[in-house]
C-alpha cells in the first residue's frame, strides 16, 4: 500500500470527509492506477469498517459516516473508473418491498456494497415484484435484495420469489433478504438464498453468493 492509498485508506476509517476527497485526487493526479485507489483505499478501508462493527467497535452512526465518505470519493473515481480494468464482483438490484417506505438499513446497505466493489442498482422503496423483475432483467444482475421492516410487508417477499419463478429468472439471480423483523428461518422458509442482519453481513453474503 502506497502512502497516498494509506493516508485514504485512514480517512475513509475516520469518516475524514475533506482528507479524503483530497487524497482521491492527489492519488489520481500522481497517476496511481484507479483499481489500486478503490482497492487499497475505499474497499480495504470499508471491508475494516465492517470488522469493527463486527466486533462492536464501530456502531451504525460511525458506519454510515465511513460509507458516506466512501461513496463521495467513489464519485471522483467514476470518470475514470470506466476506463480501468476494474472488475466488479457483481451486480445487486436493491429495493424496500411494496407497501414498506423504510429505507435507512437499505441505503446503507447499498452504501456498502458499492464500498465492497458491487455495482448497485438502488429501486427505492415500495417496490412491487413487476419493478424487482424488469431491473433485474435490464441489469442482469446476479443478486436481488430486498428488505421489509415491518412484519406485514414481510410475506411480500415471497410473492416477489414466487414472480421469479414464474418469469424464469429464479434459476440465474441469488436472492438475499434483510430487515428487523426478519430471521434465518424465515428467509429459508420463502426460500431465499441467504439472510443478511446487518450492512457488515450484508457484504459478507454476497460476496459468498457470488463466489458460489
Amino acid at each position: 500500500m502506497s502512502d497516498v492509498t494509506k493516508r485514504l485508506y485512514d480517512a475513509v476509517l475516520e469518516g475524514d470527509l475533506a482528507t479524503a476527497q483530497t487524497t482521491v485526487q492527489e492519488a489520481i493526479e500522481a497517476g496511481i492506477p484507479v483499481d489500486e485507489i478503490l482497492s487499497e483505499g475505499l474497499v480495504a478501508a470499508m471491508d475494516e469498517v465492517g470488522c469493527l462493527f463486527e466486533n462492536g467497535e464501530y456502531y451504525v452512526p460511525e458506519m454510515l459516516i465511513s460509507a458516506k465518505t466512501m461513496q463521495a470519493c467513489l464519485v471522483l473515481l467514476k470518470p475514470y473508473l470506466s476506463n480501468a480494468t476494474v472488475k466488479s464482483p457483481g451486480k445487486v438490484v436493491v429495493g424496500t418491498v411494496h407497501g414498506d417506505l423504510h429505507d435507512i438499513g437499505k441505503n446503507l446497505v447499498c452504501m456498502m456494497l458499492e464500498g465492497a466493489g458491487f455495482e448497485v442498482k438502488d429501486l427505492g422503496i415500495d417496490v412491487d415484484a413487476k419493478k424487482f423483475i424488469t431491473q433485474i432483467q435490464a441489469e442482469k444482475a446476479q443478486i436481488v435484495a430486498f428488505s421489509a421492516m415491518l412484519t406485514t410487508t414481510m410475506p411480500y417477499m415471497k410473492t416477489i420469489i414466487q414472480a421469479l419463478n414464474e418469469s424464469g429468472l429464479r434459476q440465474s439471480v441469488k436472492v438475499m433478504v434483510g430487515g428487523a423483523p426478519l430471521t434465518q428461518t424465515f428467509a429459508d422458509s420463502i426460500g431465499a438464498d441467504g439472510y443478511a442482519a446487518d450492512a457488515s453481513q450484508a457484504v459478507a453474503l454476497a460476496r459468498q453468493l457470488v463466489a458460489a
